[in-house]
């Protein structure tokens, strides 16, 4: 089960349909012109296009996966005292007093160039119901952090 936002949810749909719709119906014209080329046993277009059509399929087997057997949840009346799934925590290092933001969301929403990070990497699981002035180390570093703000 994955919990997501309604937001992820209907990205998730929206790739889906793209992917279906537009990228398939492209790789088999693409599968389609090179089998009227003639003898498969050497046609490089048509193997690459097989096997471009392959990976698209466990693509979206496992976008459907996903949609399939994930749970919405509203992130409006969420705790702000305690680190759960979808907060927004601000963390600092009291090493060299560098601050950062972090918003604890689901797998497929991660992404840690604008971080978000996934409920189940080591940051999050480290901080998952801890409070505002928790002072926390994360795994593998001897460095502590204190919880600075929740939202």
């Amino acid at each position: 089960m994955e919990y997501i936002t309604k937001k992820c949810f209907k990205q998730l749909k929206k790739k889906l349909f793209l992917l279906e719709n537009n990228i398939k119906k492209k790789i088999i014209n693409q599968m389609t012109k090179a089998l009227e080329k003639g003898d498969l046993s050497e046609n490089y277009e048509y193997i690459s296009a097989k096997e471009s059509y392959q990976f698209l399929q466990i693509k979206i087997n496992k976008l459907k996966n996903i949609i399939l057997n994930s749970k919405i949840i509203d992130v409006k009346n969420k705790n702000k005292n305690i680190i759960s799934m979808f907060s927004i925590v601000t963390i600092k290092n009291l090493k060299n007093n560098k601050i950062n933001k972090y918003t604890i969301v689901s797998n497929p929403e991660s992404n840690i160039k604008k971080n978000k990070i996934s409920i189940n990497s080591p940051i999050s699981l480290s901080l998952l119901g801890k409070k505002i002035g928790d002072i926390i180390i994360f795994p593998n570093t001897k460095i502590k952090y204190k919880i600075l703000n929740i939202e």
